[in-house]
């Protein structure tokens, strides 16, 4: 009998120990969790084989738009996906042991991803809605990408609404993505009036893209074509990265 009750305690203490765990899997993504429960959540940002969801999903979806990923986007780290991003960590410069951590997130433009494990940030919550945007500043950021890049390769139709947000984001410039756009000698595009022109679905991909975290230009405020601009002043902005036929510069 005492056998018995023994292991009827036992059993009760391994209970209380695993809702414990559930209830701290809960609370951990909490905007006021503990330094142990941030640490949690920073260790479950790291992507390998094995994990799942939509961090997931959306590495797998900018893997195969560059041509690296052949596979389903599902969400699931599969051999395949590790493959994939241990090519793109190598075509990088980077360790190229199919883990998808700092150096890759940042890499992979996915900022928010990266600031959670380098302590910047928490770890996003699920949510139908997606970034913080309405249909109008979705639309008029797919008209100025298509307006002033719609020659430029996709990364670079991505950095220019990175430009624009990172604009709204700065002190020195106006506070929304139409005021930033419609700025007195801002953009060429709305000068000449191509802004009106209609945008394409790939213009609407990258203004989604942009306002979803990837920055390309790494926070850059200018960009400009060497081949055309006829500004003094912006030929002496810091260069920080070239895509395509435009130099981002802040």
């Amino acid at each position: 009998m005492k056998k018995i009750l023994a292991i009827g305690a036992l059993s009760l203490a391994l209970s209380a120990t695993v809702a414990g765990a559930a209830a701290y899997g809960i609370t951990r993504v909490q905007p006021y969790a503990t330094d142990t429960a941030q640490t949690a959540v920073v260790e479950t940002a790291v992507l390998r084989q094995g994990s799942s969801g939509g961090e997931v999903k959306e590495v797998q979806r900018r893997l195969k738009q560059w041509g690296y990923y052949k596979g389903s986007v599902d969400g699931v780290f599969g051999s395949g996906t590790k493959q994939a991003v241990i090519l793109f960590q190598k075509k990088n410069g980077l360790t190229a042991d199919g883990v998808v951590g700092k150096a890759t997130y940042a890499a992979l433009g996915m900022n928010d991803s990266y600031k959670v494990l380098d302590g910047q940030g928490e770890q996003k919550k699920p949510s139908s809605g997606g970034s913080n945007y309405t249909s109008s500043d979705l639309y008029l950021m797919a008209k100025a990408i298509y307006a002033e890049g719609r020659g430029e390769s996709y990364t670079g139709q991505v950095a220019i609404g990175a430009v624009i947000l990172n604009r709204v984001k700065s002190p020195s410039f106006p506070n929304s993505v139409s005021g930033v756009i419609y700025q007195k000698g801002a953009f060429t595009a709305v000068a000449d009036g191509q802004i009106n022109l209609e945008p394409n679905q790939t213009a609407y991909d990258a203004a989604r893209d942009a306002f979803n975290g990837w920055d390309p230009t790494y926070g850059c405020l200018y960009y400009y074509n060497p081949a055309v601009a006829t500004s003094a002043w912006i030929f002496n902005r810091q260069t920080v990265t070239v895509i395509g036929k435009h130099v981002f510069a802040i």
